[in-house]
């Protein structure tokens, strides 16, 4: 990924939170040579030696866990905020005329060997993992025990996971921080006006 260093993101903590709030990635393997992009959630855990993993799961139909060749790496690649920037929303535009649309965004590349797992425990244990982190906010969370245990045996042999020790984790906060202070504020702004960017205002004031 093309990253002037204006715009790097190296705080470990900073990507994760981005990966954990974000989930659905776009995961590309290779198929024959290829790249094939599959989108599913993955699961960031931060291990005791300050690693990162990923984890997931596709369905066993998906030829993607035949495919990708063993121990080649696999890029995860985490979406997070992103929005249109308009030239009129630059106080540059008056003084001098010399601006132009662009698109801000911020992005997580997590690359790693992509190792395939059959285990039914450690596909039990990640599916309940999964769950409880985003049914915890619901008023009445569902957990994977709620389902009848012969449904969720079948449901298991339908699926395998994947794990990703991630080896190389790149950050792109691309938030207007080549412009000048002005034009940052004029900004954050213009998209507090239109009510929904709340993400991206909240990471510009930041810094």
């Amino acid at each position: 990924m093309y990253c002037p260093d204006h715009f790097a993101e190296h705080r470990i903590e900073v990507l994760r939170e981005l990966m954990t709030s974000h989930p659905l990635a776009t995961l590309v393997t290779l198929d024959a040579g290829q790249p094939e992009a599959n989108h599913i959630p993955l699961v960031t855990h931060a291990r005791e030696d300050g690693s990162t993993v990923l984890r997931g799961h596709i369905a066993r139909a998906n030829p993607l866990w035949q495919t990708h060749p063993a121990e080649a790496e696999a890029l995860a690649i985490f979406q997070g905020a992103q929005c249109y920037v308009a030239p009129a929303w630059y106080p540059s535009k008056e003084a001098h005329g010399k601006v132009v649309p662009t698109w801000n965004y911020m992005v997580v590349h997590a690359r790693g060997p992509l190792h395939i797992i059959h285990d039914r425990d450690w596909l039990r244990q990640h599916l309940a993992a999964l769950t409880d982190a985003h049914e915890e906010s619901m008023a009445q969370p569902w957990h994977v025990s709620d389902a009848p245990a012969d449904f969720i045996e079948k449901l298991l042999a339908a699926v395998v996971g994947v794990e990703i020790p991630v080896h190389t984790l790149q950050g792109k906060w691309k938030i207007s921080q080549n412009r000048p202070p002005a034009d940052r504020a004029g900004v954050a702004q213009g998209l507090q006006q239109t009510g929904m960017h709340d993400d991206m205002v909240r990471a510009m004031q930041k810094g």
